[in-house]
């Protein structure tokens, strides 16, 4: 333990003996195996790996908890304070550990890579196998993922008292530099542990191995660290136990990466059931399809949420698409639908000359041109020679299209309580949908659920009225109970699956939900039963919502 002392003036260096006298380099309060400046770099290098690796832990829960429990501003919020919160309790607490640094700093490291590494694993597990529970443990994988948090934080908490400790027993300073080295190098630790998990470890390794490896570095320096710079701060049997604590943890690590494959497949198929397809990892999302073999119905799943279902997708795109080709379609623009089965609908019309696709995920666009299932699904609409696709952000796209370009809009995007989603349905992005508009011009939008997401929906079409638009709405229901279809987060085995979708058309002149009479004549839709949706959307009327902006989204997650 560090004995009380006057503070020292500033820029002078100060000695300290040790109960047993100087050892090593002249101050020093240990032996070191190394020399004090050689000390004092492997300290801070340290701070660095675990600077990374605790960052790593945070952004892996975040991003676990958006993919599994759905993309909003309060998974983010929750992770982020919770944990920040914790790291304050667990500096105070570390306090207790000074007088044992060394053996508490190895300890610490020890439980933070067990816990961090293992944490995405265990997340995905209870989401699993436990997700649809229901009654008491309804909230059971929203508990675990805070409880993560809380336990990751007070570990990342209680590593810089004790590194200050440790550092300071190699070499005493004022504690003014002391802290500042630290901070650097625990900040541009963090710097690097930021830029590799979106770069490297998610789109190399994946959420769940790259967690394991970042555990095991992290078990791997700390345990190094402490045995082999302070072994001299430490009892046989504290040693010992340090030994054989990291030895554990990293035999489970490096177990559980062996198994992670085998658990992934178990995992999806207790999700989405045994018939899982393809499962890919693209530069956007995880892309998962289901069935469309032996006549079972095709799911498409974007980042755990069903994006299309065989068994109603039908009624959905034509919906979407017909009635907002009642006039001039000669040039039609789709945002997003890299599905094809949106453009699949544009193209039974006559007299369509061109289609634009914009669809930011390339991945998407291979799997519905080279599946079987998925192609045979949007009948290679991808592959006229009227479409041209382009991978591109629907919003930076429309800011470098031209004006009065197409005849058609259509807006096939996630629902807008998905955060990724939210700017493309504020009245920025409206206002340059309106912009590409010809004369004439509709926009057609789906804006989620009526009957589940009323303000939502509503909020959009208040948010098209803001940019300049005239709106009519409608729905169209008989969506199979328990199936969440669409591009809209639903839970596929409840009572609150998502049973309709709601669609708002949009032009500079009130527009008519109306289907054309010259074109084809679609399978679930009729001019009588539009009419009815019509009235069907209006009896669910929200008053006055104010539109979303980007600034000042409205939607909920």
């Amino acid at each position: 333990m560090i004995e009380p002392q006057a503070p020292a003036p500033p820029g002078s260096a100060q000695s300290w003996e040790g109960p047993g006298g100087p050892a090593g380099d002249a101050g020093s309060a240990l032996r070191l195996p190394v020399r004090q400046g050689t000390g004092r770099f492997l300290v801070l290098t340290g701070v660095f790996v675990c600077a990374a690796c605790g960052l790593v832990y945070e952004l892996e829960l975040v991003a676990l908890a958006t993919y599994l429990m759905g993309d909003s501003v309060a998974q983010t919020s929750v992770v982020l304070s919770v944990m920040v919160f914790a790291m304050g309790i667990g500096s105070l607490a570390a306090k207790r550990l000074r007088r044992h640094a060394a053996a508490g700093f190895g300890a610490v490291e020890a439980a933070l890579a067990l816990v961090g590494g293992c944490s995405a694993m265990a997340l995905y597990a209870v989401f699993a196998w436990t997700g649809d529970w229901g009654g008491a443990w309804a909230s059971g994988p929203r508990a675990l993922l805070v409880a993560f948090s809380l336990a990751t934080g007070l570990l990342i908490g209680a590593e810089v008292p004790l590194l200050m400790e440790l550092i300071q027993r190699i070499r005493r300073q004022d504690a003014g530099r002391a802290v500042a080295d630290l901070s650097a190098a625990d900040y541009v630790g963090a710097l690097v542990g930021g830029l590799a998990f979106p770069f490297l470890l998610l789109p190399l390794l994946g959420q769940l191995t790259g967690a394991l490896i970042t555990g095991a570095v992290n078990a791997a320096v700390g345990g190094a660290l402490v045995l082999g710079l302070f072994r001299q701060d430490l009892t046989r049997r504290a040693r010992r136990l340090l030994v054989t604590a990291n030895v554990c943890v990293l035999a489970v690590l490096a177990s559980a990466a062996v198994l992670v494959d085998d658990f992934e497949r178990a995992a999806r198929h207790a999700m989405y059931g045994s018939d899982v397809r393809v499962a890919l990892q693209t530069d956007v999302q995880e892309v998962l399809l289901t069935g469309g073999r032996e006549g079972r119905p095709l799911n498409l799943f974007l980042d755990g949420r069903l994006r299309v279902s065989g068994r109603d997708e039908l009624r959905y795109h034509e919906a979407l698409v017909h009635p907002a080709m009642y006039g001039p379609h000669a040039r039609v623009l789709v945002l997003g639908g890299g599905d094809g089965l949106a453009v699949r609908e544009v193209l039974r019309h006559t007299g369509v000359r061109r289609v634009d696709v914009v669809e930011i995920d390339a991945g998407v666009v291979r799997l519905a041109r080279r599946d079987p299932a998925l192609s045979a699904l949007n009948t290679h609409a991808l592959d006229d020679p009227r479409v041209r696709v382009t991978t591109a952000d629907a919003f930076d796209w429309l800011r470098g299209a031209p004006p009065a370009a197409y005849d058609v809009v259509v807006s096939d995007l996630p629902h807008p309580g998905i955060t990724a989603s939210t700017k493309l349905y504020s009245q920025e992005f409206y206002g340059l949908a309106r912009r590409v508009l010809a004369p004439g011009g509709r926009l057609v939008v789906h804006g989620g659920a009526v009957a589940t997401r009323p303000r939502d929906f509503w909020t959009v079409d208040a948010t098209l009225r803001a940019a300049g638009l005239r709106t009519a709405v409608y729905r169209v229901s008989g969506r199979r109970a328990g199936f969440a279809a669409g591009p809209d987060r639903g839970a596929t085995a409840t009572a609150h699956a998502h049973r309709d979708w709601g669609f708002v058309l949009a032009a500079r002149n009130v527009p008519v939900p109306r289907l054309d009479p010259a074109g084809p004549r679609p399978r679930t839709l009729t001019d009588a039963s539009l009419t009815a949706d019509v009235r069907a959307a209006e009896r669910t009327r929200v008053a006055g919502p104010p539109p979303s902006t980007l600034v000042h989204p409205r939607y909920s997650g």
